[in-house]
């Protein structure tokens, strides 16, 4: 089976909305797919796309064939995830616990 990333169009008569798919390549555009993996807004200006990069990495590892559209869109969501600071949950976490008390010894005391 021939597996490839595309794009599946959904919305309105001159209002284009694309759901970001995993497929059958023999299958129709709009019709049967494996793994839906984002979105894509055509019409939105700037960030206009939202997917798993992790999901189509792992597809395109096991031999799946993304179309044009969607490989210039998993460039640009690597880019942009490239370019983001990490939130503070992420900093937090990633910092040594030595300078923090907990609860539980502030109360003892």
């Amino acid at each position: 089976m021939a597996v490839s990333i595309r794009l599946r169009r959904e919305g309105t008569k001159n209002r284009p909305y694309y759901r970001v798919v995993v497929a059958d390549s023999r299958s129709p555009r709009d019709g049967k797919f494996i793994e839906i993996i984002g979105t894509y807004d055509p019409k939105k200006t700037g960030q206009n796309s939202s997917f798993s990069v992790e999901r189509a990495e792992y597809w395109i590892s096991k031999g799946a064939q993304p179309s044009d559209t969607v490989r210039s869109l998993i460039k640009k969501q690597k880019k942009m995830v490239a370019a983001t600071p990490p939130s503070e949950a992420e900093r937090e976490s990633s910092e040594p616990a030595e300078g923090r008390s907990s609860p539980s010894a502030e109360t003892a005391s």
